[in-house]
């Protein structure tokens, strides 16, 4: 027998404009025409990255940005952006926290609500337009084969959503039920019907997308993959939430990442403020990447990972291994991870501002 589960119909939302938000986007996003911050020790550091990422760009190879939410939350959003537009990047990739606040930006200007404050009343993450316009994006992404990157950076440079006719969904699923597509197909169909949800444009508009790596990317065709956590996010919290859609969007964007990371060879790798996800992506990906390219003969080679983060390094050097058992250094998980991926590893430590602002300056 299933176990009692809540009844997510009755879950109280409320306006996302209510809520308390404490970071505007206009006030904190960062100029990337600005002065860059002194990166001081990092100073060398960020001058060998500058290198390996323009020869990896020379040689055709994959220059990867993963990065965690406070980077979003930082206003470094306009610094990517303009990485984007020196053409070196490939590929960027975040968890389900990137792109929730980065969406809250373009839509509301501002994100980041009190966990302290909203958990008792039960208010925390229970904001309709969040909740709605993300787990549609998804599933509507689910049912045209894209990640769910792709699909929320196109509904903000869209400034809306497309609900297909309920019938045309229908007629597909009985004229191929055997097609790719047809359960996430079904999946929008029923959400559809059930939410009775007006098919054809849906208009969202998105006044502050200029700030955002969501629509940045989308403008520039780099693809930004999401790997979030089931249970994870915000959007959780909403009747409209869809496991399946987010499941499927997120599968997709995992295949896309993993094509990024089979043609590192030579390229750069850089994880920026991501403890968790960037690590356990890039391990299983690169095994699938060597999985894929050894019965040709070939491996993923010469890579280079950088991190950073604003964690103690423990004064260890990791161009040097990894650091033996007695070393607070080797507890550092998101390097250790990286240094036996193979290639080489640096670790920046520092804020993802002064980096970013920095690797700005030196690659335009």
């Amino acid at each position: 027998m299933p176990y009692d589960q809540i009844n997510p119909d009755q879950i109280s939302v409320q306006p996302l404009a209510t809520r308390k938000s404490y970071i505007q986007i206009e006030q904190d996003a960062i100029d990337p025409n600005a002065d860059p911050p002194d990166p001081g020790a990092m100073r060398g550091q960020i001058d060998r990255l500058v290198k390996r990422i323009n020869a990896a760009h020379d040689m055709g190879a994959s220059v990867m940005l993963v990065y965690g939410a406070h980077l979003i939350k930082n206003g470094c959003g306009p610094l990517v952006n303009a990485l984007l537009a020196t053409g070196r990047f490939t590929h960027l990739a975040t968890q389900g926290a990137g792109i929730i606040h980065d969406w809250e930006f373009a839509y509301l200007g501002k994100s980041s609500e009190s966990v302290r404050d909203n958990t008792p009343k039960g208010r925390f993450g229970t904001w309709d337009e969040t909740g709605r316009y993300l787990n549609l994006a998804a599933l509507i992404g689910a049912a045209e084969g894209i990640g769910w990157g792709e699909a929320v950076g196109r509904m903000v440079c869209d400034d809306g959503l497309t609900l297909p006719d309920p019938d045309t969904l229908e007629k597909l699923i009985k004229e191929d039920p055997a097609h790719a597509l047809t359960a996430a197909r079904a999946d929008l169909f029923r959400v559809i019907q059930q939410h009775m949800l007006a098919p054809g444009k849906h208009e969202i508009k998105h006044p502050f997308k200029q700030h955002t790596i969501l629509a940045g990317s989308y403008q520039q065709r780099v693809p930004l993959t999401v790997h979030p956590g089931i249970g994870y996010d915000i959007i959780t919290n909403h009747p409209l939430f869809h496991g399946g859609a987010i499941g499927r969007t997120s599968a997709t964007d995992t295949r896309i990442f993993a094509k990024g990371v089979r043609n590192l060879t030579g390229g750069v790798y850089l994880s920026i403020g991501s403890a968790i996800m960037s690590p356990q992506i890039f391990e299983k990906a690169l095994s699938l990447a060597n999985n894929l390219l050894l019965p040709e003969g070939k491996q993923v080679t010469d890579h280079h990972m950088a991190v950073v983060d604003i964690q103690d390094g423990g004064g260890w050097d990791w161009t040097r291994g990894e650091p033996p058992k007695d070393s607070p250094a080797y507890y550092l998980r998101f390097c250790k991870t990286f240094a036996r991926m193979g290639g080489t590893l640096d670790y920046l430590c520092g804020d993802n501002r002064t980096v970013l602002a920095n690797l700005v300056h030196r690659l335009r």
